[in-house]
């Protein structure tokens, strides 16, 4: 059991995340958002923040959900995540934001029961509740460790590509 930090809380589909309130930059409205040729499908493309060009990550599809239209609740947490050359602000597409909270008794809890079910799923950093309900918190630097980054290796070739 650790302390826990204040969070940003939204919903992907019926579930409630948390990320850690210092790991947000700000949230947007739903904005336009240029899709990028030839982009993995959790990459909906980039969309411009002040001047600056910022990719825009389908969360859904990085949670292994499927995808679902935009709402008017629809918002883009742009979040701080580090990797190995450093650190990278990606807006995050999420269907609801909640708040900006501390959970209740300020308490983070592992899933120690987790390893216990064989699952060892690293984008959870622990579990919390607010008002009572199950806050599943995040672990952003995790969540995209499996996500191709630019300093990252490139992907093997294809020997079959190769043979043609």
């Amino acid at each position: 059991m650790t302390s826990a930090p204040d969070v940003v809380t939204f919903r992907v589909e019926q579930t409630l995340y948390g990320v850690a309130v210092e790991r947000v930059q700000e949230i947007l409205d739903l904005r336009p958002v240029s899709p990028m040729p030839n982009a993995p499908a959790y990459l909906l493309g980039i969309t411009d923040l002040r001047g600056d060009n910022i990719p825009v990550v389908d969360l859904r599809l990085l949670l292994g959900l499927p995808r679902a239209e935009d709402t008017a609740q629809t918002r883009i947490l742009v979040t701080h995540i580090a990797h190995r050359a450093g650190s990278a602000v990606v807006g995050l597409r999420t269907d609801r934001v909640i708040e900006v909270t501390r959970l209740d008794d300020d308490v983070l809890r592992p899933l120690a029961e987790a390893e216990l079910l064989r699952w060892k799923d690293t984008t959870i950093a622990g579990i919390g509740r607010r008002n009572g309900e199950v806050v599943s918190i995040i672990d952003l630097d995790n969540l995209f460790n499996d996500v191709a980054l630019a300093d990252g290796p490139l992907p093997a070739a294809d020997p079959a590509a190769n043979a043609a």
